[in-house]
C-alpha cells in the first residue's frame, strides 16, 4: 500500500505527541496509510489509551508534557515530531508545557518539528493566539529545523449531530452577521500533516490552512436539500458555544481569509461543505 511512496524517502522515525487526542488518531491513522508502523511512535500521557496503536504495531511511548524527563526519553530517536499543541485553557500552564515539549525536542535532537499552530498567529499576540504565537517564537530560537502548520476552527464545532435539532426545529441560528467562515474537517488537516511529516519537499516554511468558505445561508440550504425540509437561517445577537469566543472576530469578517495551502498540500480539493454535512448526518441515520 505505501511501497511506492517509501521509494521517494529514506527510513525515518515519526514521533506523533498527544496522538490519543480526536486529531492525533486522526493523523496517525494516515500516516500508517503511508509508511511501516515500525516506523511510527506516539507519545502519549495514558499509554492505556493508545493500546490499539500498540496492537497495530506502533510503538507507544510514555511522554507527559507536563513531566520534561518522559519527553525526552519519548521523542529519542525521532527523526521528525509532530508537535500538537496542549488542549488546556490555563495560558500559564500550556506555555509551560510547550517549552518543556520544545526543549525536550531540542535537547533531543529531534531532526525536524511539526507544530499544530492557530491560524494567525504569527501576526496576532494576543486573545486565543497568544500562546501559539509565543510557541512559535520559542520554536524559532531554538534553532530547530521546523515547519508549522497553522489550523482555523475545525468546521466539527458547527457541523455535528447536533445539525438534527435545527433540521426538526426548521430552522438554523447563528451570529455571524452574515459573514464568511474557513473552517477546515479535523480528517483534512490530519491527512495534511501526515503529508507534511512524510514528504520531502513539505517540509519547508509555514503553512496557512484553510477550509473552503462558506455561510450559515449556505449551511441553512445544504441542510434543506439533505432533509427534504425547509431549513431557514436566523441571524440573532447573542452568540452562543464556540462562537462566544470568536463570534465578534467571525462579524469582523476575519474568518473570511482564505488560503490554498491545504488543498496544495493535499493535492485535491478539501471536503465540501456539502459532504461534511452528509456524513454527519448519515453517521445517526
Amino acid at each position: 500500500m505505501f511501497r511506492d511512496r517509501r521509494q521517494l524517502l529514506e527510513k525515518i522515525m515519526i514521533v506523533v505527541s498527544a496522538a490519543t487526542g480526536d486529531f492525533g488518531r486522526l493523523v496517525v491513522d494516515q500516516l500508517l496509510n503511508r509508511v511501516p508502523a515500525s516506523d511510527v511512535a506516539v507519545a502519549v500521557r495514558d499509554v492505556h489509551k493508545a493500546a490499539d496503536l500498540a496492537d497495530r504495531g506502533v510503538q507507544v511511548r510514555y511522554g507527559d508534557y507536563d513531566e520534561p524527563d518522559s519527553l525526552r526519553n519519548s521523542f529519542n530517536g525521532a527523526d521528525r515530531l509532530l508537535f500538537i499543541s496542549a488542549p488546556s485553557f490555563d495560558s500559564g500552564e500550556r506555555m509551560q508545557q510547550h517549552h518543556n515539549v520544545v526543549d525536550a525536542a531540542r535537547t533531543t535532537g529531534v531532526g525536524h518539528l511539526v507544530y499544530t499552530s492557530g491560524l494567525g498567529a504569527d501576526v496576532v499576540d494576543q486573545g486565543g493566539l497568544a500562546d501559539h504565537h509565543a510557541t512559535e517564537r520559542a520554536i524559532h530560537d531554538s534553532g530547530l529545523p521546523y515547519t508549522i502548520v497553522r489550523h482555523p476552527i475545525y468546521s466539527e464545532w458547527f457541523i455535528n449531530p447536533g445539525l438534527w435539532g435545527s433540521i426538526e426545529a426548521g430552522e438554523l441560528t447563528g451570529s455571524s452577521g452574515g459573514r464568511g467562515m474557513n473552517t477546515a474537517l479535523r480528517a483534512d488537516l490530519a491527512e495534511a500533516a501526515a503529508v507534511v511529516l512524510t514528504g520531502q519537499h513539505q517540509l519547508a516554511g509555514s503553512y496557512d490552512f484553510t477550509g473552503r468558505r462558506w455561510t450559515f445561508d449556505e449551511l441553512a440550504q445544504v441542510l434543506s436539500d439533505i432533509s427534504g425540509r425547509t431549513i431557514i437561517h436566523r441571524q440573532v445577537d447573542a452568540d452562543e458555544g464556540i462562537m462566544t469566543m470568536i463570534g465578534p472576530t467571525v462579524r469582523a469578517g476575519m474568518f473570511e481569509h482564505q488560503t490554498d495551502d491545504l488543498e496544495r498540500v493535499l493535492g485535491h480539493s478539501s471536503t465540501s461543505l456539502r459532504a461534511a454535512v452528509t456524513a454527519v448526518l448519515q453517521s445517526r441515520a
